[in-house]
């Protein structure tokens, strides 16, 4: 199970409280969209082992939207920010280096 703490309101959560909401960072595409855009957008991602950027609504508790970085393998979480930003925060980039010396966030872009 896994225990990620909303940034908003700062309860320490089981996932059970909380709803997925997919990759956080990528570009979402409306009504406008062309076909080919909203296909590739809904199933073409890639999909690797290792650390992903998610996001998170504390559906069972503020109810607020925010993103949240872990390990798809282990199921470590290194942390949580506000939805509103357009990168993960320097400190969650540099615990995820600590742990994982080879790994970069210009990788998943």
């Amino acid at each position: 199970m896994l225990l990620i703490t909303c940034p908003n309101c700062g309860v320490a959560a089981e996932e059970t409280e909380l709803h997925a909401g997919g990759e956080a960072h990528i570009t979402r595409f409306g009504p406008e969209a062309s076909e080919n855009d909203f296909e590739d957008y809904l199933f073409r991602r890639e999909n690797p082992r290792g650390v992903h950027f998610e996001r998170w609504r504390h559906a069972n508790g503020c109810g607020k939207w925010f993103h949240a970085a872990r390990c798809t393998a282990t199921l470590e979480v290194f942390g949580t920010y506000s939805a509103q930003t357009t990168e993960p925060p320097r400190e969650i980039l540099e615990t995820i280096r600590a742990k994982r010396p080879a790994w970069t966030w210009r990788d998943l872009k």
